[in-house]
């Protein structure tokens, strides 16, 4: 039996934190997992080697103690294998979350973090949520702004010019 498909498509609009100008547009059906979001993120913006990545998604805390700041984070599914030594809490797996679980809303945004060692950090803003196009298939990549830092920076090439 065939899964159903959502009828619902979400457009996000991915940055890399601290560089605005360097942007894309991607859009998932609800029924596509956080995974499906990084694998699009991934091809987005031009990665060539696969890593460990997490969705973290801010909690508002009750009332107006702001310390209590809470972070719900939703990892790759190899993230899950081991125990985090850092960590009490347990993440969620991205690849068994859907964008429709989420409860997602307009004007809403989190954090991506792709390659823990190179620490790529990405926010993302939830652009728009609409009726599913049956004639479109996603998800995509709807556009680009600014060119892709190259997922390894050569810094051999930048030690020699000094």
């Amino acid at each position: 039996m065939a899964e159903k498909k959502s009828s619902l498509e979400y457009s996000f609009k991915v940055n890399l934190k601290g560089r605005k100008s360097i942007w894309r547009i991607v859009v998932l059906r609800g029924d596509h997992t956080l995974h499906n979001l990084h694998k699009i993120i991934f091809k987005a913006f031009d990665r060539e080697e696969e890593h460990l990545y997490s969705f973290y998604f801010p909690k508002e805390p009750s009332g107006r103690d702001w310390k209590k700041l809470k972070v719900k984070e939703y990892s790759s599914p190899f993230c899950l294998e081991e125990p985090n030594p850092l960590s009490d809490e347990e993440p969620f797996n991205a690849a068994k979350t859907s964008l429709d679980a989420l409860h997602l809303k307009v004007g809403q945004t989190f954090e991506y973090l792709f390659d823990f060692g190179d620490n790529w950090l990405h926010e993302i803003k939830v652009e728009q949520i609409e009726p599913a196009s049956r004639t479109r298939r996603l998800p995509i990549v709807a556009d680009r702004h600014g060119e892709s830092p190259p997922q390894y920076p050569d810094y051999d090439e930048e030690d020699e010019e000094d």
